[in-house]
C-alpha cells in the first residue's frame, strides 16, 4: 500500500517542531562553552568538528544510510556547496565561541537576533519570497532595533555582524540544496571538509602546548567529548527545518536562541545593560510580538513556492 503523501501543513508543522529543537538547544551553548574553560576557541571548535564528523559516522551506521551519502558525493556541485557551507559555519563557530569565552554572551544574541533579518531578506531578495506587511513592519522594527544597540556598543559590533550574516548564508546554502541532501549525509560532507584543518589546528595546539583536554579534569574531558554530540544534534535537526520550511518561515524561529543567550548573558554573566540598550532589544521584542501574532492570524501559506520534499 503506497505511502500517502505529506501535505504542506503537515510538513510546516514539522518543520517548525524541528526548527524550535533545533533554535532552543543552541540558546544554552553559552552554559556549555562555559564549562569548557580554560579552553581556547580554535581548540573547543576544532573538536566539534572532529567529533561531529565522528557522530555522524556512528548515525549513517545506524540508520544504515552510508548509501545516500555514497549517493551524493558522485555529485561534484553539490559536494563544493557543501564545502562552501562548512566555511559559513567554521566562522561562525569560531567567532561565537570566542564571545562566549569573552563575556560577549549579550552582543553574540545581538547577532543572532540580527540574523533573522539577514535570513529573511535572503529569501525575498535571493529566493524570491514574499512577505506580508505585517512582517515587513516587523523586519524594519529590528532594523532600527539593531541600529540602536549598535550605536550604544560604541564600537562596531563585529562579533554580531559576522554571526549574523555567516549563519545566514549557512542558511541559504542549506535551503538550497535541502531537497537533494538529507541532514545526515549533509551535516558528514560538511565536517569531512572542515576535520583536515580541525586536526592541523589541535596538532598545533599539542605542539605548543596550548591543548587542554586531558590536563585539566576528568569532567572538563569528558564535557569536551560530548562537543560531537551537542554540535551535532541541533545541527541536523536545523538541516532538517529548512527543508521543510520556506526560508523566510525559517528565519522567524531564530529568535528563540537568541532570547536564550540574551538572559544567560545578563541573568548568569551580569553582563552591563544600560538603559539605551534595554530600548533596543525591547524593539526587537516588539517585532518578535508582531511577528508571532501574524504568523497565528495567517492560515495560508503566501511566501513563494517551497520546494515539496519526501520525507
Amino acid at each position: 500500500m503506497p505511502t500517502p503523501p505529506v501535505t504542506p501543513p503537515e510538513r510546516y508543522g514539522r518543520g517548525i517542531l524541528f526548527a524550535v529543537g533545533a533554535y532552543g538547544l543552541w540558546g544554552f551553548l553559552p552554559a556549555f562553552f562555559e564549562l569548557l574553560a580554560p579552553s581556547s576557541a580554535p581548540e573547543i571548535v576544532s573538536w566539534r568538528i572532529a567529533l561531529s564528523l565522528v557522530f555522524c559516522g556512528i548515525l549513517l551506521t545506524v540508520t544504515r544510510t552510508w548509501g545516500k551519502l555514497f549517493t551524493i558525493l558522485r555529485d561534484r556541485r553539490t559536494v563544493l556547496t557543501l564545502g562552501l557551507a562548512g566555511v559559513f559555519i567554521l566562522i561562525n563557530w569560531l567567532v561565537y565561541v570566542f564571545a562566549v569565552l569573552t563575556n560577549h554572551v549579550v552582543e553574540a544574541a545581538l547577532g543572532y537576533f540580527t540574523n533573522p533579518i539577514v535570513t529573511v531578506l535572503l529569501g525575498v531578495f535571493i529566493l524570491r519570497e514574499r512577505l506580508r506587511p505585517a512582517q515587513w513592519t516587523a523586519i524594519g522594527i529590528s532594523a532600527a532595533a539593531v541600529l540602536v544597540l549598535a550605536v550604544n556598543y560604541g564600537a562596531f559590533p563585529w562579533i554580531a555582524l559576522v554571526l549574523a550574516f555567516s549563519f545566514g548564508l549557512y542558511g541559504l546554502i542549506k535551503k538550497r540544496v535541502g531537497g537533494t541532501v538529507d541532514a545526515i549525509s549533509g551535516l558528514t560532507i560538511e565536517t569531512a571538509w572542515l576535520t583536515p584543518l580541525a586536526i592541523a589546528q589541535l596538532v598545533a595546539l599539542a605542539v605548543t602546548g596550548g591543548l587542554t583536554i586531558g590536563h585539566v579534569s576528568t569532567a572538563h574531558t569528558l564535557i569536551m567529548l560530548s562537543a560531537g554530540i551537542v554540535t551535532a544534534v541541533p545541527l541536523l535537526l536545523f538541516a532538517a527545518a529548512a527543508r521543510r520550511l520556506p526560508l523566510t518561515y525559517l528565519g522567524l524561529t531564530q529568535y528563540l536562541a537568541p532570547v536564550l543567550q540574551f538572559l544567560f548573558g545578563v541573568v548568569v554573566m551580569h553582563e552591563d545593560m544600560p538603559p539605551a540598550r534595554w530600548a533596543g532589544f525591547a524593539l526587537v521584542w516588539l517585532a518578535l510580538i508582531i511577528l508571532t501574532v501574524d504568523m497565528f492570524r495567517s492560515r495560508r501559506v503566501t511566501l513563494g513556492d517551497p520546494v515539496l520534499v519526501a520525507e
